[in-house]
């Protein structure tokens, strides 16, 4: 008894015609009642199924009209370049220059993030940081985050007249420092602001204000740890040294 062959050009015109569809539907255009042979066909075809509404709709990737963030919604049913929903929650808070907020994950998905995304930062697919009461979702890998929380910082610090160049040169200077360089820095930038600095440049960087206060001190008193950053026998005198002439 010869097996019915089904002929994948009955898949590629219905969607072609119809743009988008659901397995039922893709079923009965195939004359089928088998699920495997509509997935088998669709993968034959380079085809994806939507991040939204559970994965239920599929496509073809030469149908899909991605936009500049790789997304494409027809009739209410969204596509992802990056696949499905948590892969695409992955690839834009990973990717991202600033991270996202849910709330600004959700105004681009049109889909609910929240679940998904405590799912993928469980797993250590995502790391986030809570700020001003809300979780800015972004890279796992602590260097890369560290990046995008300075960004953040300067995204949202709209009254600081620099250019996006110096932006960004100030974000990766600060990111190559250490901890009492960074600290030493910000007490530095809070010094030429004068009054109000300390906080100005904390929300800049994204530091404590407490945190620029200790620097711009132990500028402003001479102390500094040098053992860190300077040779043996280089910098000032030792003030004993001074009181034995």
């Amino acid at each position: 008894m010869n097996k019915t062959r089904y002929c994948k050009k009955d898949v590629e015109l219905f969607l072609i015609k119809n743009k988008i569809s659901m397995l039922k539907e893709l079923k009965v255009a195939v004359g089928t009642k088998v699920d495997m042979t509509v997935f088998r066909i669709l993968k034959s075809l380079s085809s994806r199924s939507s991040y939204s509404h559970g994965g239920r709709f599929y496509t073809l990737d030469s149908i899909a009209e991605f936009d500049n963030n790789g997304l494409w919604c027809h009739q209410s049913v969204c596509f992802s370049r990056y696949g499905n929903l948590l892969s695409t929650l992955e690839h834009f808070a990973t990717k991202s220059k600033a991270g996202y907020f849910a709330s600004d994950l959700e105004k681009l998905l049109h889909v609910e993030v929240k679940s998904p995304l405590l799912k993928l930062f469980k797993k250590g697919s995502v790391g986030r940081k809570k700020i001003s009461g809300a979780y800015l979702y972004c890279s796992p890998v602590p260097a890369i985050r560290k990046k995008q929380l300075l960004s953040h910082q300067v995204q949202v610090n709209a009254a600081t007249d620099f250019s996006d160049e110096v932006k960004a040169a100030i974000i990766l200077f600060v990111s190559m420092l250490d901890e009492q360089q960074r600290r030493l820095y910000a007490g530095l930038e809070a010094l030429k602001i004068g009054h109000g600095g300390d906080l100005h440049i904390a929300e800049f960087l994204g530091l404590h204000p407490q945190t620029v206060a200790k620097g711009r001190r132990e500028l402003q008193k001479h102390d500094v740890q040098f053992d860190r950053i300077r040779v043996e026998g280089a910098g000032r005198k030792q003030v004993e040294k001074k009181l034995l002439r």
